[in-house]
């Protein structure tokens, strides 16, 4: 009897533990699947769990500290490389003869780019993200002075006589001018959108400086990008030459004879409808070119070919002897060179009306691309030797760099920079979102749409029922693992959602992401994107006047006609800290006639100043026009009883806005 009690116990034991297994595993199940959206993921709580861990232990554990090799520059007589580690935060020393970094020189925050005085002694790095360039003595390897530049500097280009350093600002669209002897800033020049790049004419007589982001245009027109000649001279802006149709021009390269100019750049057609990825001809890279005889006519080439298509052009180097090109393409893995003197033909034999033609001619390249070099992950910087015959490319995402023959056009060694040998699942997931091999026909990478893991500031047709209605304007994703729902009308309740099969349905037209690869892009979205510092706004976390009564505003909760301020239509109640979203649904009166009807998920502020044009469509040019133009109602929040005066206030505070983990542990705003 009492055996028989016995098992009964242990038997009933086990029918409850099974129900109970059978129970989590159905909630995991269903958990799983709203998550991801698709009914077949594995149940692997690691996925979400730990590799999305941003701190503690087992961030450490799981995650390396690469170095990430962005540019680069030779020392004159060819016997060492300097390489910026962007993840590192150092200045690499790699001897060309041993193929070995001989060095390492702790640098600012986020660097850019390095620049060599021509005695070889004296490096200038610029820090990025902390609005400064650092002077190294290089046979010290070490830091000696710090240059206060803009917001942003990026690249950098010593005036002809070499007295003055023109720096790059990218955040204040700017260009600082440094004078070397006093080390000092003199001027500050007024550039495109976001800069990245300049570079001096053979003569010395103008530089030109390129950027990324397109101008302010009105809604729903092309975008149209500026590169800007300064005069060398007077050290004024000479001319602004603008570029239709096309944006991200990263770099530019003069030949030595002066004859063109080339830059990088990409002509996107983000104004029809994404049914056009799988008909090819969506997203096109290529290089604009300025002559400087023919009155110095604008033109635009592609780099791509009908069926194959090489994204996000990044830098391009010229030969000494004025026939060759090289540019990288960071989304396709790929250096591609150019025949010069066919490129002349073409430009001699053709009106500029045939030149339009062919800006959008996906064969033409076919007449001067001489080769596709392949490379490892993610190749940015390049560099020639001094004699020209060896190119380096810094293989951003394999922590080395490839050498290849300009003469034979081969790959014909590497230089490990001694990073990490583990790949771990964020760093993979880095290299997916910065390769185009998901999209149809190469089209283009996460990064094309979102450098720097931010937003390319243009306004896409995302062909959903009804073409050209349901206009999305394009969200950073920096820091944004914590602020679900994802899309305009927040159908993606987790990036699962948003970068899986619904991904690949309205954008890539391709096959989705495989569950190892999307754990890895989700693992590298939520841990390894970052917001830059707000050195521009509020560098230190105190408030200017200005941005003191524009908090107060902020947070009010009556009008000045003394009226109280529904809850639900104060600023703080839909963009409270730390993310400056209550990741909620709402109607804020912003739907135009080519909208469905929906809500539209609250966007977070976070660096906000950074992210115009602004609302779901990107209709308002500027924060002041989200209350100027489109609130006559005041139901984006009561604004039409301030003064001018307050609406500057409040515009100034929200551009102070900071990282979420400012806030977070700020007991002023909890």
């Amino acid at each position: 009897m009492k055996k028989n009690k016995k098992l009964f116990f242990i038997l009933g034991g086990l029918v409850i533990i099974s129900l109970l297994i059978i129970s989590v595993h159905k909630v995991s199940r269903l958990h799983v699947n709203y998550m991801t959206a698709v009914d077949d993921h594995p149940l692997n709580c690691i996925s979400c769990h730990v590799y999305t861990q941003k701190d503690g232990i087992v961030a450490k554990l799981i995650n390396e500290d690469y170095l990430s090799p962005f540019n680069m520059a030779v020392s004159p007589d060819g016997s060492k490389l300097y390489v910026i580690a962007q993840d590192g935060d150092a200045l690499l020393v790699v001897d060309t003869q041993t193929n070995k970094v001989t060095g390492k020189i702790a640098v600012g925050e986020r660097p850019h780019s390095v620049a060599i005085k021509s005695d070889g002694n004296t490096a200038f790095v610029s820090n990025q993200w902390a609005d400064n360039v650092y002077e190294i003595d290089l046979s010290l390897l070490k830091v000696v002075d710090t240059l206060k530049t803009g917001s942003g500097p990026a690249e950098l280009a010593f005036s002809p006589d070499k007295k003055f350093l023109y720096v790059v600002d990218s955040y204040s669209s700017e260009v600082s001018i440094i004078d070397l002897q006093t080390k000092t800033e003199i001027k500050r020049l007024v550039a495109g959108n976001n800069p990245v790049a300049a570079v001096f004419s053979p003569d010395g007589s103008q530089a030109y400086v390129t950027s990324r982001r397109t101008l302010p245009m009105p809604f729903e027109t092309p975008p149209i990008t500026e590169l800007t000649v300064i005069d060398a001279a007077t050290q004024m802006v000479k001319e602004r030459k603008m570029f239709d149709n096309a944006y991200l021009m990263e770099n530019v390269a003069f030949t030595p004879s002066g004859d063109m100019a080339i830059a990088t750049l990409i002509r996107p057609k983000n104004l029809i409808p994404s049914i056009q990825v799988e008909k090819g001809w969506m997203m096109t890279h290529g290089i604009g070119i300025i002559e400087q005889g023919n009155e110095g006519r604008v033109i635009q080439l592609l780099t791509d070919e009908p069926n194959a298509y090489y994204p996000d052009p990044f830098d391009i180097v010229i030969t000494p002897d004025g026939q060759k090109a090289f540019i990288s393409h960071s989304g396709a893995d790929v250096i591609t060179v150019i025949d010069l003197n066919a490129i002349r033909t073409l430009l001699a034999e053709s009106t500029q009306k045939k030149l339009d033609y062919y800006s959008n001619h996906l064969g033409i390249s076919s007449r001067y691309v001489l080769k596709r070099i392949p490379t490892g992950a993610n190749p940015k910087g390049l560099v020639l030797s001094p004699d020209g015959k060896n190119l380096y490319v810094a293989e951003r995402l394999e922590d080395r760099i490839a050498v290849i023959s300009t003469e034979n056009l081969e790959t014909i060694k590497t230089i490990n920079l001694n990073g990490p040998s583990r790949i771990t699942v964020a760093r993979k997931g880095r290299r997916l979102f910065n390769n185009a091999g998901h999209t149809f026909q190469y089209q283009y990478a996460c990064y094309t749409c979102h450098p720097d893991s931010h937003e390319d500031g243009l306004v896409y047709n995302m062909a959903g029922a009804d073409m050209g209605r349901n206009l999305a304007n394009t969200r950073s994703l920096r820091d944004i693992g914590d602020t679900p729902p994802y899309k305009w009308n927040g159908k993606n309740s987790s990036i699962y959602k948003q970068d899986g099969m619904r991904f690949s349905t309205v954008l890539t037209r391709t096959e989705a992401f495989d569950y190892d690869e999307l754990d890895a892009l989700v693992a590298y979205i939520v841990t390894g994107i970052k917001n830059p510092p707000n050195l521009r706004y509020n560098p230190s976390g105190h408030l200017t006047e200005a941005q003191k009564r524009g908090k107060k505003i902020y947070y009010r909760t009556h009008t000045n006609y003394g009226e109280e301020i529904p809850v639900y239509n104060q600023c703080a109640t839909c963009h409270p800290p730390p993310y400056f979203t209550n990741k909620q649904m709402t109607d804020v009166g912003t739907l135009s006639e080519t909208d469905d009807p929906m809500l539209l998920d609250v966007p977070h502020l976070n660096n906000i100043y950074e992210s115009p044009p602004y609302l779901h469509d990107g209709r308002a040019a500027t924060l002041e026009e989200l209350w100027t133009k489109f609130n006559n109602d005041d139901k984006h929040g009561v604004a039409n009883d301030m003064k001018k005066d307050e609406l500057n206030d409040l515009v100034e505070y929200l551009k102070s806005l900071r990282d979420a983990k400012y806030y977070k542990n700020d007991p002023e705003y909890h």
